[in-house]
C-alpha cells in the first residue's frame, strides 16, 4: 500500500518519471543544446511546448535533472497568481468532475494558515477541506494533487486501497508526490549559504 506524503512523516523514496514528457498539461518538452553557454540553463514556454536551453556539454543525467527543474520552475511561475477560496472551490468541482465523477462534494475549500505538518485536510462529516498555505505559489498540478486526495477522502476516509484507487486516474500523482517529498527533505536540510546565481 502506498505511504501517504500527505499525512505521514515516513516518505519512501521514488523515481520520477521522465521530465521529457512534461506530463499532459505540461505539453512536449525540447531540449536546446548550445555550445556557447557555458553554465547557465534556461526555460520558456513557446505555444503548447517548453523550451529548455542548456550548456551543449552537460550530461544526460544532468540534462534530465534540470529539466524537471525548470518545468517545476516555470509552473510555480505560472501558479503565483494567488487562488483566492472561491477559486479553490471551483478547482475543487472541476477535479472532482473530472477524476471522480462528481461524486465529491466539498461544502467547503478553503486555505488555512494553522496546518505546518500537513499539505491538507478534510473533515468529511462536515464537507469540509482545507489546504495549507504553503502550496500557494507551488505548481498547479501540485495543488490539484493534494485537493484530489482531499476531495479522495470525502469518499474513502482512510488510505486503504480503495483510496488510492481513486487517485490513479490523476495522471501526476506519482510527480507531484515527489515534489511535495522533496520540499519536505529541503526543509530538513541544513541551512547553507545561498548558491551564486548565474
Amino acid at each position: 500500500m502506498p505511504v501517504d506524503p500527505l499525512h505521514s512523516a515516513a516518505r519512501p523514496p521514488r523515481s520520477a518519471p521522465s521530465p521529457l514528457t512534461g506530463g499532459p498539461e505540461a505539453g512536449p518538452v525540447e531540449i536546446r543544446r548550445s555550445a556557447r553557454r557555458r553554465r547557465t540553463v534556461s526555460a520558456y514556454r513557446e505555444g503548447d511546448r517548453t523550451v529548455v536551453l542548456i550548456p551543449a556539454r552537460m550530461s544526460e543525467a544532468e540534462e534530465q535533472r534540470w529539466v524537471t527543474v525548470m518545468l517545476d520552475k516555470l509552473a510555480a511561475q505560472e501558479s503565483k497568481r494567488m487562488l483566492g477560496d472561491a477559486e479553490l472551490a471551483e478547482r475543487a468541482g472541476r477535479l472532482s468532475a473530472q477524476y471522480l465523477d462528481g461524486r465529491a462534494r466539498p461544502a467547503t475549500v478553503r486555505w488555512v494558515t494553522n496546518q505546518n505538518t500537513r499539505w491538507g485536510s478534510c473533515t468529511p462529516a462536515e464537507g469540509s477541506i482545507r489546504l495549507s498555505h504553503r502550496l500557494q505559489g507551488m505548481p498547479e498540478y501540485v495543488v490539484d494533487y493534494v485537493l484530489l486526495h482531499e476531495l479522495a477522502h470525502l469518499l474513502v476516509p482512510g488510505h486503504g486501497p480503495g483510496f488510492w484507487r481513486l487517485l490513479e486516474a490523476y495522471p501526476r500523482t506519482e510527480r507531484a508526490r515527489g515534489y511535495l517529498e522533496g520540499v519536505v527533505a529541503a526543509d530538513r536540510l541544513p541551512h547553507l549559504p545561498a548558491a551564486r546565481s548565474e
